[in-house]
């Protein structure tokens, strides 16, 4: 280390050249590197999904759920699989264990698919395999097109901006939400049919048997070989239309006669609008890595363009809605404003103490730290988001430790007259064991946190990951770039005769020189050490009544922190069987609600869902121009009740990684019958809660469908089976597909629909179809009819067996974990039937796998520590002294949680509790260093003490007061925005880390009291066994 520091002393120009790389280097990477507002996460789930038209639920589960199941079943490192069954579709995930191999496992779960693939219906879509990442997962802007514009007009030039963004590497996927699937619609008359004695078969192998290319082999002339084929695919619709049916003698009947052949769109199962506008929705979907701000600036351009072209309708409208690019803008500019807005506080206080050429030096060592920190980032292939730049906020404190440490040592021997590039070189090599042993602790509290598992733990990893670089490169600025720096610009600050005197005589123990601050302190610490036993009871127990004072505040505890959500949607249920129009009633009646609030910027509404009526999102305006979003939640929940018989959820976003949610209690039981009784019951109590809201749950709901009962024995005398009977219905319901068919205006095949009129097709109309028997036309009815029957729309599974969940939030006022007692308990005696099991799951599962996570972090952090103390100074009491700064940190947490009122965060409290860990002991390492300089001289013990305290008082109050006013404008909510002028309070990006920031201040404030006055005292008590100790460092000098 010496070595090291006396070659770049000696070597000041290739010091500054490297330097001077690094910031403009750095700089470029800032500008260039990745934007985005949440971490681009890996989730360890794999998703399966697999269609099949028409199949109920039961089926579903029973002939695509379990033979997929019963292969997935055998793949290592499956956490969890969880299966869902529904009309016309089935899906299967698998959550793995944190540290699979996600490449191996998707190619293990292709292969068992694969393998499951032959027990599947030959009918079912082809089943498709998916990793799922929050990049995937949400649009970071969504295109939306309306106005007075055909339907298909609309949905053409929405395909065509889909395909042309899909184009671009940044861009991921482009989903299409109002598009509806082409069709090719035969609308056949049934009385013509039944004219011509044709039926529901003649018509399907009509088609079938003329729309294809048929090989008809080779012929080889001798002069040649040549292929011979008998082309007949259908290349227009007039194709169809001509196609002869019947020939009668020398008439010739086609499709033309009979029925109506018409490109169209399959019924809607969906409405789109926005603001109460028809509309197509383009989501926007970025890939992993990519720049947010970059792709929304694409993704406008290219529209941009579009709109240009002479074919764009004149009333056809474009809106940007969900834009995350302008949050990310909004949140980078706050948490960048709050960076700045530390820096300068921190500068004016080392000027204010330490003069303007120390400042400067102190002051360089921040950007050195934060650009060499992102090349780190950029080198690993990290973006920049939230959480590292909050991340450099945490850390414009800690960087400026070593510095000012230096800085201050380096000051006080040039005004004992020594040269300044000797001053700064002893001050680089005193200082180098401490500070590296400070910054090695720090490093030691945060590096446990890279494991923590989960997505939660994906999601905070570029916390320890921006801090251990930017710690790491403070480090080299502090003992290599500012004594070079400091070499040649250091200038102490000046000091009078006097004062100058005095400070000597302070050094040499002449503590009667002493004034303000100081001298209060050198009699505040006399006193103290005369009574080390009191001054570390009164610690303790005012340890004690901090931490009864908050428990009795009764603030409890929380996942994340409550943040104001750039959106929130408005979902509504309802039982029983409803058309897609009687849904979209319901749904533009509440919409109506939501248009033209002056809170709201847009209101999108979608009809349609399997277990809903349909989903409202709603974007409110900028935060600074309306109420909080749970407070116009609570007014629109008064305005919904009129609402009978209908279910309104009102759900916003939580901060952090997506987790369920707040309350899953998870059901399952021997039988249906069990676990659909049990649903009830828990739901019943859910609903009756005070402390429970936005109540829902999985089970089915009540509902009818209607069966077709075939009775064998009589289809067989008439040579009738189910394939002609179920082709026959489709002729009344949504259409027998009998072929496909390529259109020259399209990429892809559409299908080929035939069924009857619209006014001819209702349920109704079954006793009137007719099929085509050996004994000619005979009503459907002489061998089958239709009976209603149970609906059953949603089946979960979970690892093999049928699940139902109760889902519900926490309601205001009321805390998840002062609540879970009381809600295990009441279920307990609710008397559920035999055979039920409950599980409570949700957003309490993840709490408390971190909450464990966390406390194991914290002893492996503390471990890591003590090995380094205990090599640093050869003491096992010392080690344990410096500690016990840790122990009262922790204390200090509540203390400035309580003052501020907020609650325990799991996570961020959490993280500040380690973090205080690795912070708080760097003060104790340098008084305990000075003081066994001190001993080490042949000092008496009580001089000793006290001659380190006042030594050490000003680097100390430096260090925490730069720490904890580089986080206050967080503590505070406040972003002071430098460029526009003004300061704003409770922006959503302070909300963000207010608690992990209350939490460092309050802990450090708390240990650095205790650090001052309680140290001392414990060197007191240790006084005998501290003779034999000395430290690893001194011992190298």
């Amino acid at each position: 280390m010496y070595s090291l520091i006396d070659a770049a002393m000696s070597r000041s120009r290739t010091m500054l050249s490297l330097l001077l790389f690094i910031l403009v280097a750095g700089i470029g990477t800032y500008i260039t590197i990745p934007k985005e507002s949440s971490p681009d996460i890996t989730i360890p789930i794999i998703y399966v999904s697999v269609g099949h038209q028409g199949i109920s639920p039961t089926d579903a589960e029973r002939l695509l759920v379990r033979p997929i199941e019963q292969e997935l079943r055998s793949i290592e490192g499956v956490k969890e699989m969880t299966a869902t069954a529904s009309e016309g579709h089935a899906s299967v995930v698998l959550e793995f264990n944190v540290g699979v191999d996600l490449t191996k496992a998707m190619a293990d779960v292709r292969d068992a698919v694969d393998l499951a693939k032959p027990k599947l219906p030959e009918d079912s879509d082809e089943p498709t395999v998916n990793e799922v990442t929050l990049a995937s997962e949400q649009p970071v802007l969504s295109v939306v097109l309306y106005g007075t514009v055909p339907e298909r007009t609309i949905v053409q030039i929405a395909r065509e901006l889909g395909d042309k963004l899909e184009s671009y590497r940044q861009i991921l996927e482009v989903d299409i939400a109002g598009d509806r699937e082409d069709i090719v619609e035969i609308i056949v008359d049934p009385l013509l049919m039944e004219s011509y004695s044709l039926d529901q078969a003649d018509i399907y192998n009509l088609i079938a048997l003329n729309n294809r290319v048929v090989a008809a082999g080779f012929v080889d002339t001798g002069y040649g070989r040549f292929s011979i084929k008998v082309p007949s695919v259908f290349n227009s619709l007039k194709d169809v239309l001509e196609l002869p049916i019947k020939v009668d003698g020398k008439q010739v009947v086609t499709f033309g006669d009979v029925a109506t052949v018409r490109r169209a769109f399959r019924d809607p199962e969906s409405f789109a609008r926005l603001d109460g506008k028809s509309a197509v929705v383009l989501d926007i979907k970025k890939r992993a890595g990519e720049n947010i701000i970059e792709t929304v600036e694409l993704v406008k351009a290219v529209v941009g363009v579009a709109q240009q072209r002479a074919e764009w309708p004149n009333n056809l409208l474009v809106k940007f809605t969900w834009d995350e690019s302008k949050d990310v803008k909004i949140m980078l500019n706050d948490l960048q404003n709050n960076i700045l807005s530390a820096i300068i506080l921190v500068v004016i206080v080392i000027i204010a103490i330490l003069g303007v050429r120390t400042a400067l030096l102190v002051g360089i060592s921040i950007p050195g730290s934060f650009l060499t920190g992102l090349l780190v980032l950029s080198v690993f292939g990290l973006t920049v988001n939230i959480v590292v730049l909050f991340s450099l906020i945490m850390a414009v404190g800690l960087l400026v430790d070593g510095a000012i440490v230096v800085t201050e040592f380096a000051d006080r021997r040039m005004q004992e007259g020594e040269a300044r590039k000797t001053a700064y070189q002893a001050a680089a090599k005193r200082m180098a064991w401490p500070i590296t042993a400070s910054t090695a602790t720090t490093l030691a509290a945060f590096t446990p946190l890279l494991f923590w598992p989960d997505v939660t733990g994906e999601f905070m990893k570029y916390l320890p990951l921006t801090l251990i670089a930017t710690l790491f490169a403070s480090l080299l600025m502090a003992l290599l770039f500012v004594p070079v720096l400091g070499g040649l610009i250091g200038k102490p600050q000046y000091v009078s005769t006097s004062n100058q005197s005095r400070m000597v005589a302070l050094h040499n123990g002449g503590f009667s020189q002493a004034t303000g601050i100081t001298k209060l302190y050198y009699h505040t610490l006399s006193i103290a050490i005369q009574h080390p036993l009191k001054i570390l009871l009164s610690a303790i127990l005012l340890s004690i009544a901090v931490g009864f004072s908050y428990a009795k505040a009764g603030l409890g505890a929380e996942f994340f922190p409550e943040v104001d959500p750039p959106f929130f949607n408005v979902k509504v249920r309802s039982h029983g069987d409803l058309s897609i129009q009687e849904k979209d009633v319901i749904m533009r009646d509440i919409e109506q609600m939501m248009l033209g609030h002056e809170e709201f910027d847009s209101v999108y509404t979608r009809t349609g869902g399997d277990d809903q009526i349909g989903l409202i999102s709603i974007t409110p305006v900028d935060w600074q121009y309306r109420r909080s979003v749970k407070a116009i939640i609570e007014e629109l929940k008064v305005q919904t009740d009129q609402y009978p018989g209908v279910e309104i959820e009102f759900k916003f976003p939580d901060a952090g990684p997506p987790v369920e949610n707040d309350l899953v209690i998870e059901l399952s039981a021997k039988t249906p019958e069990q676990l659909n009784q049990a649903a009830k019951m828990v739901r019943s109590w859910a609903d009756a809660s005070p402390a429970l809201t936005n109540i829902s749950d999985t089970s089915s709901k009540d509902g009818i469908d209607w069966k077709v009962d075939i009775r064998r024995d009589d289809a067989a005398r008439f040579s009738a089976d189910a394939t002609l009977v179920g082709n026959t219905v489709q002729f009344v319901t949504n259409g027998l597909k009998i072929g496909d068919y390529l259109p020259d205006d399209s990429s892809e095949e559409v299908d080929i629909l035939v069924r009857y009129p619209n006014d001819k097709r209702d349920i109704g109309r079954f006793d009137q179809l007719r099929v085509k028997t050996p004994a000619g036309l005979v009503p459907i009815t002489n061998f089958a009819q239709i009976v209603p029957d149970h609906k059953q729309d949603t089946i979960k599974r979970l690892d093999g067996k049928r699940v139902v969940n109760v889902l519900a939030d926490m309601k205001e006022g009321f805390n998840l974990a002062l609540e879970l007692p009381k809600i295990e308990q009441a279920l307990s005696e609710l008397g559920l039937p035999d055979g039920v099991e409950f599980r409570i799951r949700g957003q309490n599962e993840e709490q408390e796998n971190s909450s464990a996570f966390l406390q194991s972090a914290f002893m492996v952090a503390l471990a890591a520590m003590a090995l380094i103390l205990i090599t640093q100074f050869n003491s096992f009491y010392q080690a344990f002294l410096i500690l016990s700064a840790v122990l009262f940190s922790t204390v200090g947490v509540f203390m400035g949680l309580l003052i501020f009122q907020r609650p325990f965060g799991v996570v961020m409290s959490g993280i500040g509790v380690i973090a205080l860990a690795g912070i708080v002991v760097n003060n104790n390492i340098v008084l305990i260093d000075t003081y066994n300089q001190l001993v080490k001289r042949g000092l008496d013990k009580r001089d000793a003490v006290l001659r380190t305290g006042v030594q050490r008082l000003r680097p100390v109050m430096l260090t925490t007061v730069t720490t904890i006013l580089g986080l206050m404008p967080m503590v505070l909510e406040m972003n002071i925005d430098l460029i526009n002028q003004k300061i704003e309070f409770g922006a959503p990006s302070t909300q963000w880390w207010s608690q992990l920031a209350t939490a460092i201040a309050g802990g450090l404030a708390f240990a650095t009291v205790l650090t001052l006055v309680l140290t001392p005292c414990l060197l007191m008590l240790g006084r005998d066994k501290n003779k034999q100790s000395t430290s690893v460092a001194e011992q190298a000098h």
